[in-house]
């Protein structure tokens, strides 16, 4: 049998919107067309006051995951893969050049490739 890496998918509910379950399903296509065993979907609503990103470092943590997929880095404070979490896992966005005012696809309708970031390139990046 052969081993599959594990991922986890995140996302926030006021940047996805009524593209919720439709974001929820691109993370999940890209895990299976990427090779991961997909193992939860953290979302994270903000009307509960919680850190954004607590819970899901947490379940990375707890499932000893090895990458992030979010739908883009719009999902992240200021609209930066954060390097707090970059530093412990792969990100991976499924549309890494998301419409910067409301985090959905880009007007054009087309799917930017997936844009991961590893540890080894953002340790590079911060030199």
């Amino acid at each position: 049998m052969r081993y599959k890496p594990t991922c986890v998918g995140y996302l926030r509910t006021d940047v996805s919107g009524v593209a919720l379950l439709w974001d929820q399903g691109q993370i999940r296509k890209l895990a299976t067309c990427l090779g991961y065993d997909f193992a939860d979907m953290v979302i994270y609503d903000p009307k509960f006051g919680r850190p954004p990103l607590a819970r899901l470092k947490a379940q990375v943590t707890r499932l000893d995951a090895e990458a992030v997929i979010v739908p883009s880095p719009e999902h992240f404070e200021g609209g930066e893969m954060p390097g707090s979490l970059v530093r412990q896992i792969d990100v991976i966005a499924v549309n890494p050049e998301a419409d910067p005012g409301t985090g959905g696809p880009r007007k054009s309708g087309t799917l930017a490739a997936p844009f991961t970031l590893s540890q080894d390139e953002f340790h590079k990046r911060e030199r």
